[in-house]
């Protein structure tokens, strides 16, 4: 990804974050990636594909955000990677997850599913892997959304839960 591409994609995703993903026009998208509108439609060329682009920009930050540089220690692993994840909504996503909020406001296009399911199969899988979970991606997946769905609602307190339930898996494993 160029630097123009990027300055785009990091634009869309604050727009979108921020906005929703049927509030902001066309204009304001432009002005979110500080680009103009020619520019916008040469690397974008539709709102379905400023969608995708702000979606697919968004998951690489995620997963560096949260995979990135990790304790090799499965049990510092999981409290790091839970850290991360409300680090994340407290900062990024007080509204909740923008890919279940993109297939909320398109439910039946197929691709947004695709990149949802995408997202979240790639979380489920490092997460279960890191944490000497492997196969366990399920698990991983109700702890990890578990905490990221209630985070608006409880804050800390999801964290705290998610942590017990994180325990409780790996004793049983």
């Amino acid at each position: 990804m160029n630097a123009i591409e990027l300055k785009i994609a990091a634009g869309l995703e604050r727009a979108f974050a921020e906005n929703g993903f049927a509030e902001p026009s066309v204009e304001d998208l432009r002005d979110a990636a500080g680009v103009s509108l020619r520019t916008l439609y040469k690397y974008a060329p539709s709102r379905d594909v400023m969608v995708r682009t702000a979606l697919e920009h968004r998951h690489r930050r995620y997963i560096a955000h949260v995979f990135d540089d990790l304790p090799g220690d499965a049990d510092a692993a999981v409290s790091a990677i839970l850290d991360r994840v409300a680090g994340w909504m407290r900062r990024e996503a007080t509204h909740g997850c923008l890919f279940h909020a993109a297939v909320a406001a398109a439910p039946h296009d197929p691709t947004l599913r695709a990149l949802l399911q995408s997202h979240k199969a790639e979380v489920a899988r490092r997460a279960a892997a890191v944490t000497g979970q492997a196969g366990r991606d399920v698990d991983m997946t109700l702890i990890i959304e578990g905490l990221t769905q209630s985070w608006p609602l409880y804050g800390d307190a999801a964290v705290v839960s998610a942590r017990r339930l994180s325990l409780a898996l790996r004793q049983c494993a």
